[in-house]
């Protein structure tokens, strides 16, 4: 009984991953190779076919929803490494109402955040109309519909994603070990590149995933900050359940985008080093 302990205790978790998971993705595997219309119904036809269609048709969102993830990831990373590494090293015993603040956003609503920005941004709101009016800005200068706008917003909702990582990263780091190396005559930027930035590494490989992934799939930025030209892979996903009712495109679509995440991801982590992350993770 001793030796079933451990897998009793797993079962929980096991199961919920079955039924919220495995049996999910098997149906929507299953619905991706099927033909038919929502007022017909849909058969099993193993149509492959419905892949390199739905590609074919939603190349350019998907290209596009890959740019913007990487753009927004890139932005996430160059702002939230300062901020984790100060709040690390520099938060004192306020570093609780900093990481509270930060997290602070997430009582509010992910659709009425980004409402909030769509206000701010907007052509005539309080932020542009009011430099339009004192003359800062020309009458046609606009940030809503842009990528800009989309990537911003990508930005602000997934940043802290990235800096709770690198933050719990950085806190590991033993001050002593920078000191040491300050003691050897090492400058402030050779003992952050040769030391805090290695010991690091776990927290960015953790944000870069935490962030890219849902970035990339995202469809409430683009739909509320974007325009027709920003158009993402999740706004297409989403049209194609919700209102086309074309369930093995959606499904197609929703493979599609998963398996370039994952070979994406795969990349991503033999270029880093999987070893040095482990590594730098285990001390």
């Amino acid at each position: 009984m001793r030796r079933l302990t451990p897998y009793l205790l797993a079962l929980p978790s096991w199961m919920w991953l079955a039924i919220f998971l495995v049996v999910p993705m098997a149906a929507m595997a299953s619905v991706s190779l099927q033909t038919g219309n929502a007022i017909d119904g849909f058969a099993m036809t193993f149509s492959f076919s419905n892949y390199s269609d739905a590609l074919g048709r939603y190349s350019t969102q998907l290209v596009r929803s890959l740019l913007y993830g990487g753009l927004a990831t890139v932005a996430m990373l160059v702002i939230g490494y300062p901020v984790a590494y100060w709040i690390a090293f520099k938060g004192g015993t306020r570093k609780s109402v900093y990481l509270f603040l930060l997290l602070l956003p997430f009582f509010v609503s992910f659709v009425l955040r980004t409402i909030s920005w769509n206000f701010l941004l907007s052509d005539n709101g309080i932020l542009f109309g009011t430099l339009k009016g004192w003359g800062l800005l020309p009458e046609d200068f606009h940030v809503l519909a842009t990528t800009v706008a989309v990537v911003g917003g990508l930005t602000y909702n997934f940043l802290p994603f990235m800096i709770l990582p690198i933050y719990v990263s950085l806190e590991r780091v033993d001050p002593r070990v920078i000191e040491a190396a300050q003691d050897l005559y090492a400058t402030r930027t050779s003992a952050f590149r040769r030391v805090v930035l290695p010991l690091s590494l776990p927290g960015v490989f953790a944000g870069v995933l935490m962030t890219f992934v849902p970035a990339t799939a995202d469809p409430i930025n683009a739909q509320i900050l974007g325009g027709t030209a920003n158009t993402m892979i999740g706004n297409i996903i989403q049209t194609e359940y919700l209102t086309n009712l074309d369930y093995p495109t959606a499904s197609a679509l929703s493979f599609t985008l998963m398996a370039v995440l994952l070979v994406g991801i795969f990349i991503y982590a033999r270029a880093l080093g999987t070893e040095n992350v482990l590594e730098a993770a285990a001390r």
